[in-house]
């Protein structure tokens, strides 16, 4: 991308007004996406994402300027305005960068830009199809099929010059049913750090059928009764409630203000002893993993909650300087055009002792939820409401019937004490997290959980 010795003009430029930290950081991002409805291939999206920002501190005072120009010329005027807009001052930090190879922990066998569009239609028919033809309800079916190829670099006045790239692959099924007269919706939407080799371990008719199968069964449930009762939350996308309800709350962009429920808490019991909570940037090939974050820190695994402890905070460079702290590797920003700031990569909560079988055995009434759905949260209350995507009624410990329309509504500092049993079996799910530094792709998990009490809305 850019030499090393154009990055060490650049940043002298930066720190030439007594900036005591500079970062230059860059990319090259290729999107690709294959859509279809219809039965057809609707449409095929080829988009680059080009650009560098340069970002400055003084003390706890940050400036960054952002630029579509990467020659040396364009990247020394967007030094120059970043400079410029920290204030007056003359440059105290001599730059000599050293380059530095972080390795990669997640191996790409087949780049997606080097297989034929014909192919990758292929493989997202089978997915479509599988769901369009599973069920004589499906009214609709959506798919798309994604890849991401992301270059970086990232040089600071520290001395760091380093680059990364970054592929991802995700396929997204979405079908529709309609049963007397009712339709509801279901979707599954894997994704993983890997290219189309992900497709040796993940079958797409399964994709497709998964989608259509809680479309139907949801099209045909009757509306959940709302009340107070226990909830059964399955693993992978069930995980969910612990990124927004309690995850968000844990990074050091509220943190560092006293902007979460969490704030000054380190040492405290905040959840139940059954409760470890991590978030773990270096599992291999899944979708929230990194080699590096974009500050150029190390991917780190980090316990969050320890057996209901509080052990550490998610932390980026400039929010660390505010609290004391070193960065845990978790800065992340969507692009060259967004501020980085603490983000999660891959959050769960840890498998436990409990067996499936005992968790919802141990429930007289209440909700199995099997897969959640979006929702809202206030990171400084902790306050959330999901949406269940597909639930069902437990009676007298036993599974029942399928009902719909379900929402979970609490308080993330009450829900993680309320976690009283977790299962042996840790699954993920996918999901893009949107947030001031743009949205990321991020895992979410953990086993089967059981909440105690906890808020059900519905009818």
């Amino acid at each position: 991308m850019i030499t090393r010795e154009v990055c060490e003009r650049v940043l002298r430029k930066a720190v030439s007004t007594g900036a005591d930290y500079a970062e230059l950081f860059a990319e090259n991002t290729m999107n690709h996406s294959i859509h279809m409805i219809d039965n057809r291939v609707d449409s095929i999206n080829d988009t680059v994402v080009s650009g560098a920002a340069v970002r400055v501190y003084k003390g706890l005072r940050s400036v960054m300027a952002t630029t579509v120009d990467k020659s040396e010329q364009g990247l020394l005027r967007c030094a120059e305005q970043a400079a410029e807009a920290l204030g007056q001052g003359t440059a105290e930090i001599q730059i000599v960068l050293r380059e530095r190879t972080f390795g990669d922990i997640h191996p790409v066998t087949v780049v997606p830009s080097s297989v034929p569009n014909t192919q990758k239609v292929t493989v997202l028919k089978e997915g479509y199809f599988a769901a369009k033809d599973h069920h004589a309800s499906i009214r609709q079916v959506t798919g798309t099929l994604g890849n991401v190829d992301r270059h970086i670099l990232i040089a600071t006045s520290e001395g760091l010059y380093t680059q990364d790239r970054q592929i991802r692959t995700r396929m997204a099924i979405n079908a529709v049913a309609e049963i007397n007269g009712e339709t509801q919706t279901g979707t599954f939407s894997p994704g993983s750090r890997m290219g189309l080799e992900m497709f040796d371990s993940v079958d797409p008719k399964q994709i497709g059928l998964r989608a259509a199968r809680q479309a139907v069964t949801m099209a045909g449930a009757g509306y959940c009764p709302a009340g107070v009762m226990p909830v059964a939350i399955e693993g992978g996308f069930g995980g969910v409630i612990f990124h927004e309800a309690c995850g968000h709350s844990l990074e050091a962009a509220f943190v560092a203000y006293g902007r979460s429920q969490f704030a000054g808490k380190l040492g405290e019991k905040i959840a139940h002893e059954k409760v470890t909570a991590i978030d773990d940037g270096t599992i291999p090939s899944a979708w929230g993993s990194i080699n590096i974050d974009d500050e150029g820190h190390s991917a780190q695994r980090n316990v969050l909650i320890e057996n209901g402890i509080l052990k550490s905070y998610m932390v980026d460079r400039f929010n660390g300087r505010r609290m004391g702290m070193e960065s845990t590797g978790n800065s992340r920003r969507q692009s060259y055009s967004y501020t980085p700031t603490s983000r999660m990569t891959n959050t769960y909560i840890a498998p436990g002792t409990d067996k499936n079988e005992d968790i919802i055995a141990s429930m007289e009434y209440g909700l199995y939820a099997k897969d959640m759905g979006g929702g809202s949260v206030n990171p400084v209350t902790g306050e959330f409401n999901f949406t269940v995507s597909e639930g069902y009624i437990v009676r007298n410990g036993v599974i029942c019937e399928p009902v719909r329309g379900a929402s979970l509504v609490g308080k993330g500092s009450e829900i993680l004490h309320n976690i009283d049993m977790v299962g042996t079996d840790l699954d993920m799910g996918q999901g893009v997290c949107g947030a001031s530094s743009g949205s990321v792709p991020t895992n979410v998990g953990q086993p089967l959980i059981r909440v105690s009490s906890i808020t059900v809305g519905g009818r």
